[in-house]
């Protein structure tokens, strides 16, 4: 459990504005509804992963969201994390989710202008043909090696 940082103006486009107006009472949006929306918004996003989450819930709050649940593993967590984090306009990602069978945590890299799979590999494993692992680490976040983008926050996992 912990509190996790992201870049707020990166990352996916999750919350559809004009959608947003029209999910509400016809007189138009108050606060509470639009906030009730981007929660299902973001709630649904997490849910695309098709990771098993037992008693999942969040909560947002202006840019901060809370994220409630039990997984099995410590991977799933984080790709939930993740998921959640990586969504433009959210910066802090506060976990209450519980791992069933704890493992080794991953960290978690900040991806900056000109990084590579291959260079981060080379980092964190000193060998940059180790790539392939960080790529399905972070799969379905990532569908192609190729596409990462400064500002996107990546599971790395343990050698």
């Amino acid at each position: 459990m912990g509190l996790f940082s992201f870049v707020k103006n990166v990352g996916a486009s999750v919350f559809n504005k004009e959608k947003e107006s029209k999910a509400t009472r016809p007189a138009g949006p108050g606060p509470e509804d639009i906030a009730r929306f981007r929660e299902g918004q973001l709630k649904n996003a997490a849910l695309s992963l098709g990771i098993p989450i037992a008693h999942f819930a969040i909560s947002l709050q202006d840019d901060k969201v809370t994220a409630f649940g039990e997984v099995e593993k410590q991977d799933q967590k984080e790709k939930i994390i993740l998921a959640l984090g990586n969504v433009e306009g959210i910066c802090e990602v506060d976990d209450r989710i519980s791992v069933s069978n704890p493992e080794p945590e991953a960290k978690f890299y900040e991806v900056k202008s000109g990084d590579t799979l291959s260079k981060i590999s080379k980092e964190f494993y000193g060998d940059p043909m180790k790539y392939n692992k960080i790529f399905e680490a972070n799969q379905p976040l990532l569908s192609d090696p190729d596409k990462i983008y400064p500002g996107q926050k990546l599971r790395i996992p343990p050698e």
